[in-house]
């Protein structure tokens, strides 16, 4: 029998690209086994709904569930643990972005991936978030900072190019991602950003002036160089940072 090397090494390459095709596909079902389906209704439960433009519907879970005291992760409303009141509020609103940072607060106050009356794991709602509404550009920053904090950083940094590329011109979110990227040390990745929010008109100079003090500022190109801690003619200085811990609702980054 004649052995044709190149014919089998065709066929063993194609089969080796057939199963990385098929162990992908099954990992990203059990993905979505282990965390749900984020559009899946449960009996009884309303939504779900986009935390950014179902605001009409947030009585339904802020009156009763997702209270000031389950957000301080004081007590529970419908429970004695605010777990579960967590996990019906990110049931109906699956990118509730105050919920979302209840819930990484909850798990690091538990020491809990899974923290009691979760229904899933902090990882897994996040997971459901960007599911449910990949270009939620806030989502993916809580997340990097989730990530960052876990010493996860090579995550944190993918999540931040994503949500750079569903920032588009919204100058707001570009400065917050340049302050993530910052915290983690990329300060390139911060650059970037600090410039871009620049371009796009956004005021405040937090990011610049921390990106001079490491020695790591330069000025966009056709800019004249500022001195530290100054901010060029037009512009005011920062009083404070955009709170992304606490993204306020009337905030419109995509």
């Amino acid at each position: 029998m004649h052995f044709n090397l190149r014919t089998s090494f065709s066929y063993l390459l194609a089969g080796l690209l057939i199963a990385n095709v098929t162990a992908t596909a099954v990992f990203a079902q059990a993905a979505q086994s282990n965390c749900g389906d984020p559009r899946q209704h449960r009996s009884g439960q309303f939504g779900p709904y986009d935390y950014r433009t179902d605001k009409s519907k947030l009585g339904i879970v802020e009156d009763y569930h997702f209270t000031p005291a389950v957000e301080a992760l004081v007590r529970g409303s419908s429970n004695e643990l605010p777990g579960p009141d967590l996990s019906y509020t990110l049931g109906v609103f699956p990118n509730h972005h105050r919920a979302l940072l209840a819930m990484v607060r909850y798990g690091e106050k538990m020491k809990s991936a899974q923290p009691p009356g979760a229904r899933y794991s902090v990882d897994c709602y996040f997971d459901r978030a960007l599911r449910f509404r990949p270009n939620d550009t806030i989502v993916r920053m809580i997340y990097a900072k989730h990530l960052a904090k876990s010493a996860r950083k090579p995550e944190a940094i993918q999540q931040l190019e994503q949500a750079t590329a569903s920032a588009r011109d919204n100058a707001f979110s570009h400065y917050n991602i340049g302050l993530i990227y910052f915290d983690l040390k990329d300060y390139d990745g911060a650059l970037r950003q600090a410039h871009k929010a620049i371009g796009l008109g956004f005021p405040q100079t937090a990011l610049r002036d921390q990106l001079q003090s490491v020695g790591k500022w330069t000025e966009p190109p056709g800019r004249p160089v500022v001195a530290p801690g100054t901010a060029p003619t037009g512009e005011s200085a920062d009083m404070t940072n955009p709170a992304l811990d606490s993204p306020s609702p009337s905030a419109s980054p995509k």
